[in-house]
């Protein structure tokens, strides 16, 4: 299950700097940890999860193997991007192709580093983008709500309900809000608009780059950016780029004393892997043997099948059942046997809403 993350940002605000870390500290830990590059402003990235650990070593596992999330590092963007301005049409053509937004703002303030608008203002700088995307949105929906209108007073259902949800987008936007803010009143006024696949619909997360001494507790900056989020429902998180580019040169060792001297304990950039998880609404089961354990991605409110085809399309199309072991009984009884002798292996069918960090088996017939 492929899930892409856009890092977007103004200039010096620490947006390649950020990048940068985050696939290189990857790449340092390729033992257990694996990290490719798909392009060259593509990386893959493992999601930080110690129950795997824990599964393995139970499993007596020889490799392991975590779920992953793809950033992408966005082309910049200017003014007027909406209009095609500089690099508006590759920047918005990137936007359309991620999951969710990761949003870097600078809540730092430094003499050396030029801000391209001259002052240091996160909210500002968000606005900057978010305008840009708003009014992008706002063209689309200005040509489809009218005509999802005239073809809804011509009987057709389905446009009725079309301009019903996006007409109530297209009013938050026309305010100044996201379309994100839009509110389905039931599953088929959502999948209309999942479908319309508009930019301000897509989660976001605020990452606050701030100084190295702040990165523990944030500072004035950052607090307005996590007001911001919660208004939108979206979230945020404290990072320093700079301890992250010194954490890329570092052995494990080194890296948790140097965090643990700054008050931390992970680093930064595990806490943007784990937020932009967590953002997408996604969730983890593992499988574990002496061959591998290995954690998998699915959607929350998945059902067995639906889970088991994130392995193999055969898994899904040909599901039996799965054996299924919660992930705290794995551990405190010590493997699949005892949990096996201890009647905590439930044998679970097609109906089964998969829980995060459940152990599984898949049994199936193709």
């Amino acid at each position: 299950m492929g899930f892409r993350c856009g890092i977007v940002g103004l200039p010096n605000v620490g947006k390649s700097t950020l990048f940068n870390a985050l696939t290189e500290t990857q790449a340092a830990q390729a033992a257990n940890y694996p990290f490719c590059t798909i392009e060259p402003n593509v990386g893959q990235v493992s999601v930080p999860d110690d129950r795997l650990d824990k599964i393995a070593a139970i499993a007596k596992s020889a490799k392991i193997i975590p779920t992953q999330l793809a950033f992408v590092d966005i082309a910049g963007l200017v003014k007027g991007a909406s209009q095609g301005e500089g690099l508006g049409n590759q920047f918005l053509g990137n936007i359309r192709e991620v999951d969710a937004i990761v949003h870097v703002l600078r809540c730092f303030e430094d003499d050396d580093i030029q801000h391209v608008a001259n002052k240091v203002d996160p909210i500002a700088d968000a606005e900057v983008v978010e305008t840009e995307l708003m009014l992008a949105d706002l063209e689309s929906l200005e040509k489809r709500v009218p005509a999802a209108e005239k073809k809804a007073t011509g009987g057709d259902k389905e446009a009725k309900i079309l301009a019903s949800v996006l007409g109530q987008t297209l009013a938050l936007l026309r305010d100044g809000k996201p379309a994100r803010l839009t509110e389905p009143k039931d599953d088929e006024e959502q999948r209309l608009f999942e479908q319309a696949q508009l930019l301000t619909a897509k989660p976001v997360l605020y990452v606050c780059n701030v100084t190295e001494d702040e990165a523990a507790e944030g500072n004035d900056l950052s607090a307005k950016v996590f007001a911001k989020a919660e208004s939108e429902g979206a979230q945020a998180v404290v990072v320093s780029a700079a301890i992250e580019a010194e954490l890329v040169a570092m052995e494990a060792e080194e890296r948790t004393e140097y965090l643990t001297e700054l008050g931390l304990s992970e680093s930064g950039l595990s806490r943007v892997i784990r937020a932009g998880y967590a953002l997408l609404g996604l969730q983890t089961f593992f499988t574990a043997g002496p061959k591998e354990s290995r954690a998998w991605t699915f959607p929350a409110g998945a059902k067995a099948p639906q889970a088991a085809g994130e392995i193999h399309t055969d898994f899904e199309r040909g599901f039996i059942r799965a054996e299924t072991i919660a992930y705290d009984d794995y551990v405190s009884l010590g493997g699949e046997s005892a949990a096996r002798e201890a009647g905590k292996l439930r044998q679970e069918g097609k109906d089964y809403l998969v829980q995060d960090g459940d152990v599984m088996l898949f049994k199936f017939n193709v």
